[in-house]
């Protein structure tokens, strides 16, 4: 046995950009430009796709117990407006 664990979860890297959940980062008054934009994607795989900050390095020694940050992760953020005009897209569960 090798020891390396199979994650249950892995991200298709080959997944297409299907279509925008919710507005602009514009048209919620998010950015002046379309060069610095926070977006949130639906993939053609399902998945979801999120442009934000990245804020690893601020939050990586203050995470609440039991959250981690993988090696080929990072912590974004982006505006609770923005996540807020995107619900209508997000289909439910």
């Amino acid at each position: 046995m090798s020891g390396i664990m199979t994650r249950p979860w892995e991200a298709d890297h080959g997944a297409g950009f299907q279509r925008r959940l919710g507005k602009t980062a514009a048209e919620v008054g998010d950015s002046r430009t379309t060069q610095d934009c926070p977006e949130i994607w639906e993939l053609d795989n399902g998945d979801i796709a999120v442009i934000g900050r990245d804020a690893t390095g601020a939050y990586r020694d203050r995470l609440p117990p039991g959250v981690s940050i993988g090696s080929d992760e990072r912590l974004v953020i982006i505006s609770g407006r923005l996540l807020s005009a995107a619900k209508p897209d997000i289909r439910d569960a």
